[in-house]
């Protein structure tokens, strides 16, 4: 491991004068400052993360919050995670990353020490009680999520209400008179979980605007609950000719049981889903589908935080639109018999 002594006998200066260039606390020549940076990238020190703490008064550490709550999916949660880590890592943080659900207490706890600069919060609830707290906090923050009032912060997240718009829409063109949105579990809209109220919100303001039958069906995570539910859809013969499903978990087997009933994907029933880009690709069949961009939000909510460690103005919100690829899951409403 390079020490600040090889840089300082590399450079031909004292291990201070290496110090100070790192902290900027001295003044110190144009000549010798150049000296030294070019003896720390030709040996490819890294100072130590304490030192550069003390040196900035940062801990170079981002705390990301995802309280692990019931109805969460969590490989769909881990990828925003995996994103963030890897973009603060190109930004020389490090991410304290905090899965307990322990409210404003574990937020105050959090910002009152020394340990983070700043916070990026995830789950956020329409009436999210982190929210007032986080508007008088001396650390920045951003939100992967948008409450009902979001006045005053700084949020991205899928524009998910756009999404299911669009799922509507695609299905509409196909001739689809009766849709339904298979909807997270139960616990998920008690709590007002923000991107499962808003795609709730725009799958039926789809339906009313294209004139179709809709209802919301939320759904437990569990083959069961999704084999369950697509009985009763077909229990009377005259049930939607479209679904579009907004829960991860449950979608292999609500074809599975679409297909055990006699319904054939697309050719019966066709299906959409707000997913990841690489579930819908290796279902069976490939499913139609708006892709949740998990690496591009989890990536562009730590930008947006180094631009606010680093005294930038950013935008108070960001809605990434949403992007439907047509795949072979939805088809022409069948005709009727």
């Amino acid at each position: 491991m390079v020490k600040i002594t090889d840089v300082a006998r590399h450079a031909g200066v004292s291990p201070s004068t290496v110090s100070y260039v790192l902290s900027g606390k001295r003044s110190i020549s144009a000549e010798t400052r150049e000296r030294v940076l070019a003896s720390i990238r030709q040996l490819g020190y890294r100072p130590h993360a304490g030192a550069r703490a003390l040196a900035s008064s940062r801990s170079n550490v981002l705390a990301l919050m995802i309280p692990l709550r019931s109805g969460i999916h969590v490989p769909v949660v881990m990828q925003f995670a995996v994103a963030a880590v890897t973009t603060a890592r190109r930004h020389d943080h490090d991410v304290l990353l905090l899965t307990q659900e322990e409210g404003v207490e574990g937020l105050r706890r959090v910002a009152d020490s020394a340990m983070v600069d700043a916070l990026i919060v995830m789950d956020v609830q329409m009436d999210d009680p982190r929210v007032p707290l986080l508007r008088t906090l001396d650390r920045p923050s951003v939100l992967i999520g948008f409450p009902a009032d979001a006045s005053d912060l700084t949020c991205i997240d899928l524009d998910f209400r756009a999404a299911a718009e669009a799922c509507v829409r695609h299905l509409a063109e196909l001739g689809h008179r009766s849709v339904a949105l298979i909807g997270s579990p139960p616990e998920v809209y008690r709590r007002r979980s923000g991107y499962a109220e808003r795609v709730a919100e725009g799958f039926h303001a789809a339906v009313a605007e294209h004139g179709l039958t809709g209802a919301l069906h939320p759904c437990e995570a569990t083959a069961d609950a999704a084999r369950a539910l697509a009985a009763r859809l077909l229990a009377d013969g005259s049930g939607p000719t479209a679904v579009v499903v907004h829960n991860e978990p449950i979608i292999d087997p609500l074809v599975r049981a679409l297909r055990a009933a006699g319904r054939r994907v697309p050719e019966d029933l066709s299906v959409v889903a707000i997913c990841p880009d690489e579930l819908a690709e290796h279902a069976e069949p490939q499913l139609t589908g708006v892709a949740v961009p998990a690496e591009e939000v989890g990536r562009q909510a730590v930008e947006l935080l180094m631009a606010k460690l680093d005294g930038e103005t950013v935008p108070a919100a960001t809605l990434v639109p949403p992007r439907l690829t047509v795949r072979a899951s939805s088809a022409p409403a069948p005709a009727l018999s």
